[in-house]
């Protein structure tokens, strides 16, 4: 019976079952792993991130017979010189128009409840169910329109705290563009040299899917916020600069991001003329048809090869265990998931037909 195939993954089962167990009760063990995991997270992250979009202008550099620690200076001079330029001409702008905005949002509020008032006393034919309906979302709307100021005020607040994981990640930045490439030959050392073989490849595989989805989903949200400013100044949109660059950050959340970014928009338009509301929707509409048939295939390809459902279904569920976090990770997450999955999947097969 041992050898049957069902009594062999009941034994797995179990053992798993088992494994978690022991590991729940333990956990207290890992808390200080888990600490310390925290504390250089961001980053950590951040400076991947930056890494990502860092080494080919360093590749670029060093193309020119330029030594490496050279081209990573300029590296950094650049986005010196990036960042005095946001600091000094794009923020100053965003400010101004951010301010203005949280400014009016309650009046944006009590217009909303005018127009729905007025909208009521002047129907005659309106189901109860649905007045009671329509007042519980008014009021749940006002509520959340008034709170907005405090909450946009607690969030700058706890980004303030970042500003200390800031500072870290010019150093992860550098030592990762100075010595990444020692990381993997290091390790594989140790291993025989099977293991350091599929370990080189993994390697591989997993830094051409973090490439991919970090270099072509930041090309597609820059393309598409510089494409909803350039139509929102068209049309003389309101605080055009700040909503296209809410567009642009939501539109790093892959499929759900251009949705939520169109929102803002959408309600600042119908408070300015309702036939703006209109028109942020047909620009909303161009920018993303010309997104998502000249610039993702050319950029990202089918380098991650994740069905829309599947994208659907994960961002779902990352949302409602992690936040926003949770909707900014869940891709890649889940894209290196897939391909050490997938790795050692097909190195299964290749020693399944070898065997044969």
């Amino acid at each position: 019976m041992i050898h049957k195939r069902w009594f062999q993954v009941l034994i797995t089962g179990i053992l798993l079952s088992l494994l978690i167990l022991l590991l729940h009760e333990i956990q207290f063990f890992f808390a200080p792993f888990l600490t310390y995991a925290g504390a250089i997270a961001f980053p950590l992250i951040g400076g991947g991130i930056l890494f990502y979009i860092s080494r080919p202008l360093m590749h670029f550099i060093e193309h020119y017979k330029v030594p490496r620690l050279l081209a990573i200076f300029i590296v950094f001079i650049i986005y010196l010189l990036a960042g005095f330029f946001i600091v000094q001409f794009i923020a100053p702008i965003a400010q101004e128009q951010f301010t203005r905005l949280v400014d009016n949002i309650p009046r944006m509020s009590d217009m909303i409840g005018e127009t729905i008032t007025y909208w009521q006393q002047n129907q005659d034919i309106i189901p109860s169910q649905f007045n009671d309906s329509l007042n519980k979302v008014v009021e749940t709307l006002q509520s959340s329109l008034d709170a907005a100021p405090s909450v946009i005020i607690d969030v700058i607040s706890q980004l303030v705290g970042f500003v200390f994981g800031l500072v870290l990640i010019p150093f992860f930045l550098f030592f990762m563009l100075k010595d990444g490439h020692k990381l993997v030959p290091f390790l594989t050392q140790f291993m025989n040299k099977r293991v350091a073989a599929s370990f080189d490849k993994l390697t591989k595989s997993l830094d051409h899917t973090l490439n991919s989805f970090i270099i072509g989903q930041l090309t597609v949200s820059v393309f598409v916020g510089l494409m909803l400013l350039v139509g929102y100044l068209i049309i003389g949109l309101d605080y055009s600069l700040t909503l296209a660059l809410f567009a642009m950050i939501m539109n790093v959340i892959p499929f759900v991001g251009p949705f939520l970014a169109v929102i803002p928009a959408m309600l600042v338009g119908l408070f300015q003329d309702p036939i703006m509301a209109v028109y942020v929707a047909i620009i909303m509409f161009v920018a993303q048809q010309l997104e998502s048939n000249l610039v993702s295939p050319n950029v990202m390809g089918k380098a991650l090869s994740i069905h829309p459902l599947t994208i659907i279904t994960v961002i779902l569920a990352a949302g409602s265990l992690a936040g926003f976090l949770g909707l900014l990770f869940a891709i890649p997450a889940y894209a290196v998931i897939k391909t050490i999955i997938s790795h050692f999947y097909n190195e299964w097969l290749e020693r399944k037909a070898a065997r044969e």
